[in-house]
């Protein structure tokens, strides 16, 4: 694994917050309903599934963050020795550990507390276990709230942290503070890393990337070290340190032989000698830098022997003056770094087993001479004799190039294709050739002989017609029909074709209701006589039932009058009801007060006052007692269908937060009373 996969990383919650997290999905996700009338099977399932579901929550949340954060043990020797540089390793670790601990108590607290609530018997029993769950996993998650803090905190961190691959081709500059490795990295890559006139401006590694060979080499620059023992160095220092052992790389030993970095050249070949060992099988380059202030033949000969002395210590050693100032030796440097790498992971790969069992594979064919005879190449005479190509040679052949640029230059000159045509004569290239001529397609007229094939397919036209192949049966057929007979068929034709039309007009449009399409006797009666057919049946059936309709209205209407004479009658002792001498009051019929009369003559020429026909009963109040009981109904039903008014006032584009904010994670510490929330 490299940085970059350590950057994906989730953030950490802390302990609050995870807590929140957790309570929240398990409120929201589990049953909220609970009834101490329930079957007591059902209330320990409703509270064992609450505290199996928030152990889950908790083991999945936990399980992400110990997945995600690596393994220190399972790291490149690097990346590992730089987490430890940075992190702490047993910090690390530890709070790793606890992490792993506190999921572990949390499955215990949960299997204890189910294995109670499969045996509580009754709602209170259960719910307090609930509870008593819930809180004991709760403070277990407050106790982690320092290991959740660090582990969030060496996550930002380990985001900031620049991407280095441990495996690819590398250079790492090194050297005393302020002597110019920074300024180094910033030419030769596009890192922009701060350069100060002051020591330590770079605190961490820093990684640019350029391109050699077509090859992509990352240039890592590292803080300054100082020359003191390891134990005494500090986390910047010890991150070059790191760098330094464990990735397979180019040194550059950065040198102010100008001394204006605040550091003696002999302090910073003492630094050389002291890390030397840390440079083992690498390519190293001794690199004096500022050049242009000091080089190393102007320095007194006692300092010169120091450098050399490096120099004369080991072979592999290379000395290369730069300045960054004026970019003097920085590409020689870059490329002689380059060059040395790329050969160093050569000699490894060759020296390694892998090659030898590839070289077995490996056969290189020589190919040997079958006689003595030479053979030398042939190259034919027109060739030799072929004149040579000079641009500057007046008589020379004039190519397309030259041909356009004569004519304006590319976007004004325009090929001309007619020059390549194959034709009998040159003269009928440029000819122009219309699509149409005298009315006809030239295209017609390629085939030279279209004229006899036309003539001959003429021929037999005229032969065929001669013979009778173009007459019809179906003309003698129409031949035969009188008049009135073809004017039938037209009429059906006519006929057909409208009430298609009327079909396929209205096969998209609404249906009309049967009732608009009603017609009269007398309506159908003309059309089935003009269609030719003989309605008097149809008259016939529809007068008779016409008769037998009006004599069943006559006889229904009798019957109503018979039993309104009866029942409404005006009695001359006034046993029915009050006339209208009584006080003016009228008679309360049905619950109807003030019902409307109409006067009607009898066959003595008396007068009868009779009542407008009303229901016998009001269905309103059916089944109720009275007016008061009946409005109580009304109103109880209208309150038992609020909610659902309420609910049904709600379209799918309505957007609602129900609770803004939970009540068990706003509520506080709670009163005395009964809360039945969760």
């Amino acid at each position: 694994m490299s940085t970059s996969g350590l950057k994906a990383i989730a953030p950490v919650p802390t302990a609050a917050d995870f807590l929140d997290i957790v309570l929240s999905k398990t409120q929201r996700k589990t049953p909220t309903v609970i009834h101490k009338n329930f079957k007591i099977s059902r209330i320990r399932n409703f509270y064992m599934r609450k505290v199996k579901f928030t152990q889950d929550s908790f083991d999945e949340k936990l399980e992400a963050i110990l997945s995600e954060f690596p393994v220190l043990d399972d790291l490149h020797p690097f990346l590992s020795s730089l987490m430890n540089v940075l992190y702490d390793k047993n910090h690390y670790k530890l709070a790793l550990g606890q992490l792993r601990t506190a999921r572990h108590l949390i499955d215990q607290v949960a299997k204890d507390y189910v294995r109670l609530l499969k045996f509580g018997d009754s709602l209170y029993r259960c719910k307090q276990l609930k509870r008593a769950a819930l809180g004991r996993m709760a403070t277990i998650m407050r106790r982690q709230k320092d290991p959740l803090a660090y582990l969030e905190q060496v996550r930002q961190h380990i985001s900031r942290l620049p991407a280095i691959d441990p495996n690819t081709r590398t250079l790492i500059i090194c050297g005393y503070p302020n002597v110019g490795k920074s300024s180094f990295i910033n030419k030769v890559t596009r890192a922009d890393v701060d350069v100060q006139p002051y020591a330590f401006t770079t605190k961490s590694l820093f990684v640019g990337h350029l391109d050699y060979k077509y090859l992509r080499w990352q240039v890592i620059d590292t803080p300054g070290i100082l020359d003191h023992p390891l134990e005494e160095m500090n986390t910047i220092e010890m991150q070059s340190i790191t760098a330094l052992a464990h990735l397979k790389s180019a040194v550059l030993y950065f040198m102010d032989l100008s001394e204006q970095c605040g550091y003696t050249v002999e302090a910073q070949c003492k630094l050389f000698h002291s890390i030397k060992p840390l440079f083992a099988n690498k390519p190293t380059l001794l690199v004096t830098n500022k050049i242009d202030v000091m080089r190393l033949s102007e320095l007194p000969p006692e300092t010169q022997v120091l450098v050399k002395d490096i120099l004369d210590s080991d072979s592999n050693v290379k000395l290369v003056e730069v300045s960054c100032h004026s970019d003097e030796g920085v590409t020689e440097l870059k490329t002689t770094a380059c060059d040395a790498l790329l050969a160093h992971r050569i000699d490894n790969k060759i020296k390694g087993t892998k090659v030898n069992s590839i070289i077995n594979r490996i056969h290189v064919a020589q190919p040997k001479a079958r006689d003595d005879v030479e053979r030398p190449p042939f190259i034919p005479d027109a060739i030799k004799n072929k004149k040579k190509y000079e641009k500057d040679d007046p008589n020379r052949r004039r190519l397309l190039r030259d041909k356009e640029a004569d004519e304006g230059g590319a976007g004004v000159f325009n090929i001309n294709l007619k020059e390549d045509y194959i034709l009998k004569y040159p003269e009928w290239k440029q000819d122009t050739i219309p699509e149409i001529m005298d009315g006809k397609n030239v295209a017609d007229f390629i085939d030279t002989d279209i004229a006899e094939k036309l003539e001959a397919l003429e021929r037999e036209e005229d032969r065929l017609e001669a013979d009778g192949y173009y007459d019809s049966e179906d003309e003698a057929m129409y031949d035969s029909f009188d008049e009135a007979e073809a004017r039938e068929v037209k009429v059906a034709l006519e006929h057909k074709l409208k009430a298609n039309a009327t079909k396929k007009a209205q096969k998209n449009k609404a249906r009309l209701p049967r009732t608009a399409g009603l017609r009269t006797l007398s309506e159908l009666t003309d059309e089935m006589t003009k269609a030719g057919l003989d309605p008097s049946r149809i008259q016939e059936r529809a007068e008779m039932l016409a008769k037998v309709q009006g004599a069943k209205a006559q006889a229904a209407k009798r019957k109503r009058r018979e039993e309104e004479d009866e029942d409404v009658d005006m009695d001359s002792d006034g046993s029915d009801w009050d006339d209208a001498s009584d006080g003016g009051n009228a008679m309360e019929v049905d619950g109807e007060e003030n019902a409307p009369r109409k006067k009607k003559k009898t066959e003595g020429g008396a007068v009868a006052v009779t009542l407008k026909r009303m229901p016998k009963s009001n269905r309103q109040f059916s089944g109720l007692r009275d007016e008061h009981q009946a409005t109580r109904a009304d109103k109880l039903r209208n309150y038992g269908q609020r909610p659902r008014n309420m609910l049904a006032k709600a379209g799918e584009s309505d957007r609602a937060i129900r609770v803004k904010m939970p009540k068990h994670l706003f509520a506080g510490k709670r009163k005395m009373g009964k809360t039945n929330r969760r």
